[in-house]
């Protein structure tokens, strides 16, 4: 039919989790809220610590040019990993006019070769996935890595901490937030710590783990 706007699938799935933490935001109270702030504090000051280290390192490196030229496998492509606490966090710290921006650009069918949240001056989400936030493409990192080795020194303990609150091998952050909303009633396509094969995987080996050594502990006899 002509003139029918064809939504693709992964444009749906963004826009029905982002509308879905809305509008629970919506139901909590203002301190409900501000216990969700309060449990995301430590993310949210990680957060502005990489910020601060790709502005310092890599600000004049990765401009515009970058997604312009087609340099980035990270913008130039048409959707991005997001995880759940990604958008929950997002939606929790926009305003209501940054989160309706999201929802309208995933309610256009074609926007060519980019990320569908790239815009003119860049990404539209306040604070953007940590997939996003954590790339650097192999030119930025042998350009500035380079040539700084304490530099690299730092990204790497960047990246172990980053692992803190995304990688599920014990209580993680990005997990939990996952579960609060699966007790209120809700669930959604990017709930990955709780439908991806491969991070359940990694759960279920930590906990084996941690069995494991709890049994060990428990053959151990005092010394008398």
């Amino acid at each position: 039919m002509a003139g029918t706007i064809h939504i693709s699938e992964y444009n749906q799935e963004q826009s029905k989790t982002i509308q879905m933490v809305r509008n629970h935001l919506k139901t909590l109270s203002r301190s409900e809220q501000t216990r969700i702030k309060t449990r995301i504090r430590s993310y949210l000051l990680f957060r502005k610590e990489v910020a601060e280290f790709l502005q310092h390192h890599f600000s004049e490196l990765c401009t515009q040019k970058c997604y312009q030229n087609h340099y980035s496998a990270c913008c130039g492509r048409e959707g991005i990993t997001t995880f759940f606490a990604d958008v929950l966090v997002n939606v929790l710290m926009s305003s209501e006019k940054e989160t309706g921006r999201l929802l309208q650009v995933l309610g256009l069918s074609d926007i060519g070769a980019k990320c569908v949240y790239l815009g003119k001056t860049g990404c539209l989400w306040r604070i953007k996935p940590i997939v996003c936030e954590m790339f650097l493409c192999e030119h930025a990192r042998k350009t500035v890595f380079g040539r700084d080795p304490l530099a690299l020194k730092e990204w790497k303990r960047l990246r172990l901490r980053n692992k803190r609150y995304t990688w599920p091998n014990r209580p993680v952050l990005f997990d939990d937030l996952e579960s609060c909303f699966i007790r209120a009633g809700h669930s959604s396509t990017l709930m990955y710590f709780h439908n991806s094969p491969g991070l359940l995987r990694v759960k279920r080996l930590a906990a084996k783990k941690r069995e494991t050594a709890l049994q060990e502990s428990h053959r151990i006899k005092p010394l008398v």
